[in-house]
């Protein structure tokens, strides 16, 4: 049985790290959080940091679980659970080594329901806007859990 799958969720400077999927597969050529499905013997931050070395080339330290939604995909329901990570660098100056991804970058959440972005993560996105208010003061955070 699956676990599921992770979306991670870098801040930065009211930014969030987003990635452009290579153009293969159902989800090709689409925006994402990165992440990645939990295999059977891992907990779901073993999952963050295993997906983010291999995806990006960097160690992520894997903090609170923010988010989380349940989606169809291929006809079985599967769930997808958002943590804030910390990335030890911006990938800017020195560069992520992209291994699913044609490009990264850093997004204001705005921008995120004008890109093409996966439909599962966008199931994601009102609980991750919310919870950013909340950390950076437009509201009390933990409100509406």
């Amino acid at each position: 049985m699956s676990k599921g799958s992770i979306a991670c969720i870098a801040f930065k400077d009211r930014q969030v790290l987003i990635a452009h999927r290579n153009p293969t597969g159902q989800m090709g050529g689409r925006w994402e959080f990165p992440g990645g499905k939990v295999e059977d013997d891992e907990t779901e931050e073993v999952a963050i940091v295993r997906e983010m070395q291999e995806e990006f080339g960097i160690t992520v330290i894997p903090g609170e679980k923010i988010a989380e939604a349940e989606f169809k995909h291929n006809g079985k329901v599967s769930s997808l659970h958002a943590y804030l990570i910390t990335v030890p660098h911006d990938g800017m100056t020195e560069k992520y080594t992209l291994t699913e991804h044609t490009e990264y970058r850093w997004a204001d959440m705005a921008e995120i329901p004008l890109l093409n972005f996966v439909d599962s993560d966008m199931l994601l996105y009102p609980q991750v806007v919310k919870y950013l208010a909340g950390s950076l003061g437009s509201e009390p955070a933990g409100a509406g859990d």
